[in-house]
């Protein structure tokens, strides 16, 4: 067995390509449009994947579906957990998010975790490569928002 992939289903293509590639540093691997079926689909990876998922697909990506028929999708209870991905800066990454209007909603005040919401509601956290850095401001101090 091998996993693949997860998939989310996204409202807007371009405001979730900025936000998972723009922000995040995702990239784009390929993409399929279904006539048929009124749908996208737009598969990313991170960079240190990015070769084995062009070339092989035996490295993990984020699938994002588009249906073209707009549907309003319901993020709710605890059934659904979260995105987690490896940054190599905490700090500088919810930096980078804030700058651009993400809200953090749980800051990295142990220099090593943060949770972030995609624009379609889904959580995202965040963990520090190296393992957790020295506790440092604005982020210390910061109180949570909403939830995650």
């Amino acid at each position: 067995m091998q996993y693949l992939h997860t998939m989310v289903r996204i409202k807007d293509v371009d405001e979730s390509l900025n936000f998972y590639c723009g922000l995040l540093g995702l990239e784009e691997i390929r993409r399929y449009d279904s006539e048929k079926g009124r749908f996208t689909n737009i598969f990313l990876a991170a960079p240190e994947d990015k070769e084995s998922a062009a070339s092989d697909k035996k490295a993990p990506m984020l699938e994002l579906t588009y249906n073209w028929d707009t549907e309003d999708y319901k993020v709710e209870g605890r059934a659904w957990g979260h995105l987690a991905f490896r940054v190599d800066d905490v700090y500088a990454t919810c930096q980078k998010l804030m700058d651009n209007g993400v809200t953090i909603n749980r800051p990295p005040r142990d220099g090593y975790m943060a949770f972030v919401k995609s624009p379609d509601g889904i959580s995202i956290e965040l963990l520090n490569a190296d393992g957790p850095k020295d506790p440092a401001e604005p982020w210390a101090s910061m109180e949570n928002t909403g939830s995650w």
